[in-house]
């Protein structure tokens, strides 16, 4: 496999499972939500399941060398409130689904196919819990 392709894959698996992380321990502390904590951790772990070969992928990784690292938006230093947390860490994980979905349409389009039912299913989740957020959250 292409190691560009596979640092590309590495970087997205890692964003999308750390975005879902964030959500998840939202859910699970503020939020005292059982069922929406179990279905966020499933999701995260349905992410690990679709990794073709995870030594290759890792493999790829090169922290020290990625030009992206040195790269800071001033959005990125602060968040207005909890909900800002979700929705950025939503939207950071339903972005590295797309991603997947596409780079891995080079090696397995059931694999991206995957990607796209977990990306579908990221939407339902972010929908149910901003709006019993709304609920006295936010």
């Amino acid at each position: 496999m292409d190691k560009r392709v596979l640092r590309i894959m590495d970087a997205n698996i890692n964003r999308a499972k750390e975005g879902l992380r964030v959500i998840e321990d939202f859910v699970r502390f503020v939020m005292d939500d059982k069922e929406l904590s179990e279905e966020l951790k499933k999701l995260r772990h349905e992410i690990s399941l679709n990794i073709m070969d995870y030594l290759e992928i890792l493999s790829s990784r090169d922290s020290e060398g990625d030009v992206g690292i040195r790269i800071k938006l001033e959005s990125e230093n602060r968040r207005e409130d909890l909900k800002d947390i979700i929705i950025s860490n939503f939207k950071r994980c339903q972005e590295s689904l797309r991603v997947l979905e596409e780079f891995s349409k080079l090696y397995d389009i059931n694999l991206s196919g995957n990607f796209k039912k977990l990306r579908y299913k990221a939407y339902q989740l972010e929908k149910g819990i901003l709006i019993k957020g709304s609920e006295g959250l936010w």
